[in-house]
């Protein structure tokens, strides 16, 4: 049995050592929205937070995580959808299939978190997951407005 701080709550789970969190978040914890991609750290549908830093939980295992440690899912981004990004991606509508978006957006507002107002390089460098679909204009333009949301809420 491990405890695991996910979306602000202590869960109690069980699970094999060399699980990788990305199952353990799925199967034990129920949060699918954190998606299976690859399975090799590449796609980024896997991607959570970490104590604010994105990883790519495919691949991570579950045991490395200390109890002291935050995990956030996409579910736990916001509780009303209200976070910047998902306010951006609603209305920029950047998802085609929207398979790899929950991990899309754990990215940028990653990146966001470090980097209020990235360049267009600060968004290529940073945010490397793959999107079959080709909406990564859309991606683009979806972190600029989201930064431009942020802000807006600052300033009010």
């Amino acid at each position: 049995m491990s405890r695991l701080n996910v979306n602000g709550k202590h869960l109690d789970l069980e699970f094999d050592p060399d699980t990788p969190l990305l199952w353990v978040l799925r199967e034990q914890a129920g949060l699918t929205g954190t998606k299976y991609g690859c399975g090799i750290a590449q796609c980024g549908a896997c991607t959570v937070h970490i104590d604010g830093q994105p990883v790519r939980s495919c691949v991570f295992p579950a045991t490395a995580v200390q109890p002291s440690q935050k995990i956030v899912t996409v579910e736990g981004l916001s509780e009303d959808v209200s976070h910047p990004v998902q306010q951006a991606w609603a209305e920029l509508d950047v998802p085609q299939c929207g398979y790899c978006q929950s991990g899309m957006i754990m990215a940028a507002s990653a990146l966001l978190e470090n980097n209020p107002e990235p360049s267009d390089d600060d968004i290529d460098v940073a945010i490397t997951n793959i999107c079959r679909c080709g909406t990564l204009q859309r991606v683009r333009q979806g972190i600029h407005r989201a930064a431009a949301i942020r802000k807006q809420g600052e300033q009010a």
